[in-house]
C-alpha cells in the first residue's frame, strides 16, 4: 500500500493494516523510500506500533537528501562552501517557524523535500530574507532513479528553468553555494563507466 500527498487517510490505513496484520501474527515489513526518520512518519508509526504492544526492528535507510545529493555529484557540505546542512519539509512553509533569514544565509546548504509545488513561494521567502538573485539552486528530479534530472539555475532563474522542464514530484531542492557544483548531466545508470573513479 504505497501514499500519495492527496490521499490523507492514508497513514491511517498503513497504521490499522500493520496493527492488524501483527496481531494475526504475521511478521509484517514495512517498507518506505529514504529513510524512515525523516520526514518519513517512521516516529508515528513506532508510537502507533508501542501503544498496541507490538515489537519492532528497524532498518536504517538512506534519507532523500543524502542519495539525491550523491547521485547529483553535490557535496552537501564542503570545506570552502558550506559547513553545515538543513533539512527543511517542504509542505509546512507557511507556519512561520522557519528561520528564513538563516535559511537564506551565505555559506550553509539547505534542503527543501518535497518543495516542487511551493518552489515560487520557497524563492520569495529566501530573496526577502536576504538571499541574492545568483543564489545557486538545484532540482533534483526522481533522484537514484532511472530517468533522473539535475536542473540548475539561480533563484532568480529556477523558477522559469523548473517551468520549461516540466518538473514533477519527486523531486527536492538544495539551495546553496555547493548547488553550483550540480552536474547537469548526472545519470543514473546501472553500467559501470569502463575507467575513471566510482566514489
Amino acid at each position: 500500500m504505497g501514499k500519495s500527498p492527496a490521499d490523507a487517510g492514508a497513514q491511517q490505513r498503513i497504521n490499522e493494516l500493520m496493527v492488524s496484520l501483527a496481531k494475526q501474527g504475521l511478521r509484517v515489513a514495512r517498507l518506505k523510500g529514504g529513510d524512515p526518520f525523516v520526514f518519513g512518519r517512521g516516529g508515528e508509526e513506532l508510537e502507533v506500533l508501542t501503544a498496541h504492544a507490538i515489537p519492532y526492528i528497524i532498518v536504517p535507510g538512506i534519507t532523500a537528501a543524502l542519495g539525491a545529493a550523491a547521485s547529483a555529484g553535490i557535496p552537501l557540505t564542503h570545506r570552502k562552501l558550506s559547513q553545515s546542512v538543513t533539512l527543511v519539509a517542504g509542505q509546512v512553509l507557511q507556519d512561520d517557524t522557519l528561520d528564513w533569514r538563516l535559511l537564506a544565509g551565505p555559506h550553509r546548504t539547505v534542503v527543501f523535500y518535497m518543495g516542487v509545488a511551493q518552489l515560487a513561494h520557497i524563492v520569495a521567502r529566501l530573496r526577502s530574507a536576504g538571499a541574492a538573485a545568483e543564489h545557486p539552486i538545484a532540482i533534483i528530479e526522481r533522484a537514484t532513479l532511472p530517468g533522473q534530472r539535475v536542473l540548475r539555475g539561480t533563484l532568480a532563474t529556477i523558477a522559469d528553468i523548473a517551468a520549461a522542464a516540466d518538473v514533477r514530484p519527486p523531486a527536492l531542492l538544495i539551495v546553496g553555494e555547493v548547488a553550483a557544483l550540480a552536474s547537469v548531466d548526472a545519470l543514473v545508470s546501472a553500467a559501470l563507466p569502463e575507467h575513471g573513479v566510482i566514489a
